[in-house]
């Protein structure tokens, strides 16, 4: 593999926005200053909240900040490191939480007009960890209608927009919250991934986002007397978005309690053993399914080299089991999703019913107009061969480097334009599902900034073995820089 030159475009956050200030701390200088008592919570959440007042009226990233909170949370977070109390690992930081996820006293919007007075009573688990671990819950996180597009748009919050470049998505779902942390409104912000909707997000603003393993985080998939499908149960993730590799490990550090509410949580699960050094690495260019632009080309070889230039060996292979598990989510995931599909025709805007019905086009070419029930089984049943085969793939490879998405981030509504524009979309998107499909852990890494838009890698790894990832991705972080926060273009 050919050594190749820094992508052009990477810089530091100081040489972006000036002079520092408090908002544009990582989280974990956050903690670490909170901690010592060097500043206050309380100012760093002021910090915060100005830089919300200056760039979300033109982001829509968060739709809903309560300042008076805020401040509350943080002043109780100062009161608690005087008193003497132990601190969590994200003691007096800010944290936004997307509006899928419930949050005592707001409302579980899903960004869905008819929802918009469906006030939570009680955290999901995840958010409820978070706030055991100090966090201070600074907003909600926009997101489309039903989390169900890779962009951020919807009847009752708007439309979000990529600091990057306005005319590109910011991502989809968690689009508030990537828009939000590159932009500097907070450090760290929660996000969900059943489809891309956590690594994608990250991509696309250039921020760094974890998919962790599927079980790895405890969480609630809808209002507890409602019964979640399965494909919800065994794919969907809540995972962080961060600026800094280190925030997100310091983020799962947190989110490791036990709930009773998860039906699909794993208490105690035992940690991969470490991988035989030196470590191999495996490149996949692209699936089969989508050719990969210069972009991201030029990303896999950098990412490669600065690796290989720590020791680690990379081999190019070819990767079917994910093509195959690609398809296979337009079955299990959008056939459950069809039972839903009355509630969408009554209470879903009109971005998101087009998307859908562009998703059953393309999907139809695969699997016909409306599967039978056997195909279904059978697909659920071929689920279990491709996560044996992943499994043993990666004990050769431990960490797979992989695109993201084989473009950039995507035009704004791009999904919905056509039925072929959303099969460019789907085909380009393919590790976005292969991977939830098969519940393995996958992050998204900024390299560089390609044309004014960020560009950076997906690394696959084994399950419940996070800290590998963590720790290829802290190598291709440290060789590239860290890009955000930055003012909106």
């Amino acid at each position: 593999m050919a050594k190749t030159d820094p992508i052009l475009g990477s810089r530091t956050r100081s040489n972006e926005v000036g002079e520092e200030q408090l908002w544009q701390w990582t989280a974990t200088e956050m903690a670490s200053a909170v901690a010592t008592g060097v500043v206050s919570s309380r100012e760093i959440v002021e910090s915060c909240l100005e830089r919300i007042d200056e760039v979300n009226p033109h982001l829509n990233a968060l739709v809903e900040v309560r300042p008076e909170e805020a401040l509350s949370l943080a002043d109780d977070a100062d009161r608690r490191r005087v008193a003497g109390e132990q601190l969590g690992p994200l003691h007096g930081v800010p944290v936004s939480i997307k509006i899928n996820s419930d949050q005592a006293g707001y409302a579980t919007t899903q960004g869905v007009v008819a929802f918009k007075d469906a006030v939570a009573t009680e955290d999901s688990p995840h958010v409820a960890s978070l706030r055991r671990a100090g966090a201070v819950l600074m907003g909600r996180s926009n997101s489309p209608a039903f989390a169900y597009r890779w962009f951020t748009n919807n009847d009752l919050h708007g439309r979000t927009l990529n600091p990057w470049d306005d005319s590109r998505t910011p991502g989809g779902s968690s689009g508030g919250a990537s828009s939000a942390v590159a932009s500097g409104m907070v450090p760290i912000a929660g996000g969900n991934d059943i489809g891309g909707s956590v690594r994608y997000p990250a991509y696309a603003c250039g921020v760094v986002g974890l998919r962790p393993t599927a079980g790895r985080v405890a969480q609630t998939y809808h209002p507890d007397d409602v019964d979640a499908s399965l494909s919800v149960q065994t794919m969907l993730v809540q995972g962080p978005l961060a600026r800094s590799v280190a925030d997100v490990r310091l983020t799962m550090s947190a989110l490791n309690d036990f709930s009773p509410r998860d039906p699909a949580f794993v208490p105690g699960a035992r940690v991969a053993a470490k991988p035989r050094h030196p470590l191999r690495v495996g490149l996949v260019r692209d699936l089969g399914v989508a050719e990969s632009t210069d972009a991201v080309n030029a990303a896999l070889d950098q990412a490669a080299y600065w690796l290989q230039d720590l020791g680690y060996i990379v081999e190019e292979i070819e990767l079917p089991v994910l093509r195959e598990a690609y398809k296979l989510w337009y079955l299990l995931a959008m056939e459950e999703f069809r039972l839903a599909m009355p509630l969408v025709e009554e209470v879903g805007d009109e971005g998101m019913q087009k998307a859908a019905a562009h998703y059953y086009a393309v999907a139809a070419e695969w699997w016909g107009d409306k599967p039978d029930l056997e195909t279904f089984i059978k697909g659920y049943s071929r689920r279990g061969t491709l996560i044996r085969e992943l499994a043993m793939i990666l004990e050769t490879y431990p960490i797979i480097i992989l695109p993201v998405s084989a473009e950039q981030a995507f035009e704004q509504d791009a999904d919905i334009e056509s039925v072929e524009s959303m099969r460019r979309l789907m085909n380009a998107q393919a590790s976005m599902m292969a991977i939830p499909v098969l519940g393995f852990p996958a992050m998204s890494v900024p390299t560089g900034i390609v044309d004014g838009l960020p560009t950076g890698v997906q690394l696959l790894g084994r399950r419940f073995d996070e800290d590998t990832l963590l720790d290829a991705a802290t190598i291709i972080e440290a060789r590239a820089g860290t890009f955000t926060p930055i003012n909106p273009q």
